[in-house]
């Protein structure tokens, strides 16, 4: 706790003295740039990450950066995405996955979660997941490459979820709304992004110039 609290000291003294103009415009509100859902674990830190300051994201994190479908009932994740949308009108969604995430090793392995009953019912919205990797990842005996397979399953299938929340399949329809798939490898810092064309993550310096591209084409026609 001592560290948390000289934390706040030396964030009172050097950086909000500093850049106190900025904090006090956040009074007037919040404009988001994305929803960012991505896993509770320690080890990420969003925005960190994509370089954003206070106010340009908003963020929602639980275990294994999963997202209920629609309809699962007390879900605060439902609230979180129909705010982000419908009233801060956020054009972009990205659900971000982590390499080594605790939350699937423990989809892979039920016996590490035995004793963890509410980790076990939350899981529950990964068994879609856990599905596709016993029948379509047989192959991969090896645990870290199977881990790292969930993940990016993982990931796919939170955004399926993601398309049954009424909020998002209006910004769908309408077009004013895109949803991302994001995997970042923390010992590397590497972020990969999936890629619906190819079917595949690729690195996101990779998707971005593709859509650099795509908006450039789109602009010209």
């Amino acid at each position: 706790m001592q560290k948390l609290v000289e934390g706040i000291h030396r964030f009172q003294q050097d950086i909000f003295s500093a850049q106190r103009g900025m904090f006090q415009g956040l009074v007037d509100g919040q404009a988001p740039v994305a929803l960012f859902i991505t896993c509770s674990d320690s080890r990420i830190n969003p925005q960190l990450l994509t370089q954003t300051q206070p106010g340009e994201l908003f963020i929602l994190r639980n275990a294994g950066n999963l997202i209920p479908p629609y309809g699962v009932p007390g879900s605060g994740e439902a609230a979180a995405i129909e705010y982000a949308v419908a009233a801060l009108h956020v054009k972009d969604i990205v659900v971000c996955g982590h390499s080594h995430c605790g939350a699937m090793a423990g989809l892979l392995d039920p016996a590490a979660v035995a004793e963890l009953p509410a980790v076990r019912q939350w899981l529950r919205c990964a068994a879609a997941t856990e599905r596709i990797i016993r029948e379509n990842y047989a192959h991969l005996r090896n645990r870290p490459d199977r881990l790292a397979a969930t993940v990016e399953e993982n990931v796919l299938v939170q955004l399926e979820h993601l398309r049954t929340h009424p909020v998002v399949a209006a910004g769908l329809s309408r077009g004013d709304l895109k949803l991302h798939g994001w995997v970042y490898k923390f010992e590397t810092g590497q972020v990969f992004a999936f890629d619906p064309e190819q079917g595949q993550y690729l690195p996101i310096a990779q998707t971005a110039r593709h859509y650099q591209e795509h908006n450039l084409t789109a602009a010209v026609d």
